[in-house]
């Protein structure tokens, strides 16, 4: 399995879904508990965050590939498939 880096801020609503989501997939599929997941919140490890290509919050890369970023306006469904993608591709 591949290692899942999260990006995130505490404030962020966006990202309250994405970890809703997250509770959510591993209830649904166990396999996804096995996947290291390191959560990064960005405005405590700057100095990390800023190697990374990325402007919204949540993100999350696999391998050091972004697999998905959040917009503006998006909806918890297309969070979770986001977060879901981010998972798959870690398996």
């Amino acid at each position: 399995m591949k290692e899942v880096l999260m990006f995130y801020l505490e404030s962020c609503g966006y990202c309250d879904k994405a970890r809703r989501a997250l509770d959510e997939l591993f209830a649904e599929n166990p396999a996804y508990r096995a996947i290291p997941l390191t959560r990064i919140e960005e405005s405590q490890q700057p100095e990390l965050a800023d190697r990374y290509d990325y402007y919204a919050v949540p993100t999350f890369f696999v391998d050091g590939k972004k697999i998905f970023e959040a917009r503006l306006f998006m909806s918890y469904e297309d969070i979770k498939a986001g977060t879901k993608a981010a998972l798959d591709a870690a398996l």
